[in-house]
This record gives C-alpha cells, sequence and structure tokens, in this order.
C-alpha cells in the first residue's frame, strides 16, 4: 500500500488521483516515484489490468514522442512475435498471482496493458521492463530513447 506522501506525488504526476492502491517499485535518486505497481482491482471491485505504470514525467513525454512517431507499429514489427506472445503471458500471470484463488468476480484479462496479442501501449511495455520483467518491447523502446538522446535508460 502506498504511503500518503506517494499518493500526493503520483497524483500530481499523473494529473489525477490513482483509482488503484499502487506501490512505488522504481524511483529516481531523489525518490521521485518513475515506476508504480497496481493492485489487480479498483477500489470499486473493477478488474485493472494494466499492472506497471510508468509515471516519471520526463520518460512519459519521450515515450510519448515516440508513440506519436508510429512507434507501436514499429515496434510489433520489430520483435518476434513469440517473444511477445511470451510477455504477455509472463505479465499476466505476474498480476494474476496476486489474485485469491478462491475469487469469483470478473478478472483482469490480457497481458501487458491489458492487450492479449501485439503491442497496445509502449508506456506499459517499458514500465514493466524498467520493473524486472523480460519484455522484448521494452528492451526496443530502451534502445529507441537510448539512441534518442545519446544516454543509456
Amino acid at each position: 500500500m502506498a504511503q500518503v506522501d506517494d499518493v500526493e506525488r503520483v497524483t500530481e504526476l499523473l494529473g489525477r488521483s490513482p483509482r488503484a492502491e499502487f506501490t512505488v517499485i522504481i524511483r529516481t535518486p531523489e525518490g521521485d516515484p518513475v515506476v508504480i505497481r497496481n493492485a489487480a482491482f479498483l477500489a470499486d471491485g473493477t478488474p485493472l489490468p494494466t499492472r506497471y505504470w510508468l509515471v516519471d514525467l520526463t520518460l512519459t513525454r519521450s515515450v510519448s514522442q515516440l508513440e506519436a512517431a508510429g512507434g507501436v507499429r514499429a515496434a510489433q514489427a520489430a520483435v518476434d512475435p513469440e517473444e511477445l506472445a511470451a510477455a504477455h503471458r509472463r505479465y499476466a500471470a505476474d498480476r494474476d498471482a496476486t489474485i485469491a484463488s478462491d475469487h469469483t468476480g470478473p478478472r483482469p484479462f490480457g497481458g501487458v496493458g491489458g492487450t492479449r496479442t501485439g503491442v497496445k501501449c509502449l508506456h506499459a511495455h517499458y514500465a514493466y521492463l524498467l520493473a524486472g520483467g523480460d519484455d522484448p518491447v521494452g528492451v526496443w523502446v530502451k534502445t529507441q530513447l537510448s539512441e534518442a538522446d545519446g544516454t543509456e535508460q
């Protein structure tokens, strides 16, 4: 569960209140949130498929620019479809492991960003990679960002 100061800061970064419980799992050296890990359900019980969320403003802007330049299509074309499918399965398994075995209501579905196939959101893939996930699209995003600014991400 997030600390009060994390909730306040993530609210600032998102521009809205978080709708689910979360934990900050990646921080800048100064302690600012970079990636949060969401609960599998919103406070009202609605399933939340997106487990990892990129909240750092600079990285979010950079990934948004990459998406705007056709990055979703380019990433999907660049990665091996089987590796991508395996990443979706790992992501879903990670999220689903947090759901009680006796849960009977609606459940989150899909893999990275809630999709079952292909690439939907570069932000979600990159957040998953930063959180330690094995994600070929996240690696592709990292490479593109590094090439764009000449630094290691």
